[in-house]
């Protein structure tokens, strides 16, 4: 089974297992991780995702073997991506959880995560430079606006490998863990993620993900039409919770 799900609670993670060819995604493995993301987003009782890659390797991108010997990754402009989920907007937040190398369309599908939480010694890079296989998951749109256009091209243009510590530093990565720790530590950031109030949360992602696309004015206009969609559900229950609790004793807790 080259795609797996565990479940823990609120938490659900996605692990890619096909250790043979460094977790590289093949056209079956692409449907597979397209329909757990579905399955999951569709899940009432699940929060947050995580997605992990087993055996080492976060993930080594398409399985060119696969496409060098005929057996193409889908390929259509509508639906679902080459690698998968890569063109899907959950509704739900995604924790990536790299260990060793995410490159190429692995990259990609890290970069399609919202948060990723890098081991010290992981590896990221457009690595499918090399080949001549293009970004077609989402790599040219997400990384400019990840870690702006210029640190992007760098990337795009030169195929260069990235360690974990360059990654935090531009942006690329949300945290570093030590070897071996990856997909513990994205499992609590989600657990932690999940412990929030859930429709304010993902109002306020949801208009995050929109405003790249509106002018300002839209943009305000959104998240105040999203927002105030919470305020009685979930605002005034925590504003009461706040003020017999931490307001109560002037501070945070």
């Amino acid at each position: 089974m080259s795609v797996r799900v565990e479940k823990n609670g609120p938490v659900t993670t996605v692990i890619l297992h096909r250790p043979e060819v460094r977790n590289a995604v093949d056209a079956g493995t692409a449907q597979a991780l397209a329909d757990a993301f579905r399955a999951f987003d569709a899940d009432p009782d699940a929060r947050v995702g995580v997605l992990y890659g087993d055996a080492g390797t976060f993930c080594a991108g398409a399985d060119l073997k696969a496409v060098s010997e005929g057996r193409l990754l889908r390929l259509e402009l509508d639906g679902d991506g080459p690698m998968g989920p890569s063109r899907m907007r959950l509704s739900k937040p995604v924790v990536a959880a790299l260990s060793g190398h995410a490159v190429a369309g692995g990259l990609e599908l890290a970069l399609w995560c919202d948060l990723r939480v890098a081991e010290e010694d992981a590896v990221l890079g457009v690595f499918c430079r090399r080949w001549g296989v293009p970004l077609i998951d989402g790599g040219t749109v997400r990384l400019p606006r990840l870690i702006g256009l210029s640190r992007a091209l760098d990337l795009i243009l030169t195929g260069r490998a990235v360690s974990a510590a360059e990654a935090l530093g531009m942006g690329l990565v949300n945290r570093v863990v030590p070897k071996g720790e990856a997909r513990a530590a994205a499992e609590s950031l989600a657990a932690q993620i999940a412990a929030f109030p859930q429709a304010c949360m993902n109002a306020d992602r949801a208009s995050a993900y929109a405003q790249a696309d509106l002018t300002f004015e839209d943009a305000m206009r959104q998240e105040f039409q999203g927002g105030v969609k919470v305020l009685q559900t979930e605002s005034i229950p925590g504003a009461t919770r706040f003020a017999r609790g931490a307001g109560r004793h002037g501070r945070f807790e």
